[in-house]
């Protein structure tokens, strides 16, 4: 069954105020309770924003890829995230079943898809956010649960979109409500970076975002002779500062305790991330 806009006001008006900021499972190792014990790997599911990259595809990074600096040594990160998908054609692919027969008990599978999601003239992608995309999600949370993993929902980190007042503007329209309502009711921890992600942007400005996203000019990269004027991927600067949120996140939803990250305040040179072989 899938939550409609009224039954999501009501599930959130009916959490205290701490929670319906942040909703969050006991159970799952959320806000309202200690986290539980350290997880083995953090799986990621998602799209191109926190794929891997190729070596042919940089200086376009994912946000996945610099995870890995900001958590302590012995918890690995397993990156399943691939660039186009939604969180249908991910499941459709056979990807979430990959996904499910490696994860392991205490593991962590972070969620998040959106940006493809919102493609309507692709049937393959589309999924209507408070009907198929919350179906959809609810098999991610249920197979990580089943596995003895602990699911988390991450609303889609925002692209690099401002107005003439120098404004930065949200892009996801109904998506990151949809989630935010589906893990109020599913009692899901939640890392709201679309939130997060906006107000950085915000502070950063127009200007200050740019070298945070995948701009080049004419000539700069090889991978690039024209150049390429990108507000969706980003570069490492943006990949790494938005690990830092997930991180951040982590910790303060108490899903990871404090000693399970680090480096939060910390620079991390981009010369530390590795792209994969062609």
């Amino acid at each position: 069954m899938s939550i409609s806009r009224r039954q999501a006001a009501a599930a959130l008006s009916a959490l205290p105020l701490a929670v319906a900021a942040a909703p969050a499972a006991a159970a799952a190792g959320g806000r309202s309770g200690r986290p539980e014990r350290s997880p083995g790997t953090v799986h990621i599911a998602g799209d191109s924003t926190a794929a891997d990259k190729y070596a042919s595809a940089a200086p376009e990074t994912g946000w996945g890829m610099a995870l890995p600096f900001l958590l302590r040594k012995g918890i690995a990160v397993a990156n399943h995230a691939v660039n186009g998908r939604s969180s249908k054609s991910f499941i459709d692919e056979g990807r979430l079943a990959a996904v499910l027969g490696v994860i392991r008990p205490g593991d962590l599978l972070l969620i998040q898809f959106g940006h493809n999601d919102e493609k309507s003239a692709d049937p393959t992608r589309y999924t209507e956010p408070w009907s198929t995309y919350q179906d959809c999600l609810r098999q991610y949370v249920k197979g990580a649960r089943d596995a003895g993993a602990r699911p988390v929902l991450l609303t889609s980190v925002e692209r690099r979109k401002f107005d003439a007042a120098g404004d930065a503007v949200a892009t996801h329209g109904d998506y990151p409500a949809a989630m935010r309502a589906l893990a109020a009711a599913e009692r899901v921890p939640l890392l709201d970076i679309q939130a997060a992600s906006l107000a950085l942007w915000q502070r950063l400005g127009a200007e200050g975002t740019e070298p945070y996203f995948h701009w080049l000019l004419p000539g700069e990269s090889p991978n690039y002779p024209d150049g390429v004027s990108d507000n969706t991927h980003f570069h490492p600067p943006g990949a790494i500062a938005v690990a830092r949120l997930v991180a951040r996140s982590l910790r303060d939803e108490r899903v990871l305790a404090p000693g399970d990250t680090r480096r939060l305040d910390e620079e991390i040179p981009a010369s530390w991330l590795s792209w994969l072989d062609d």
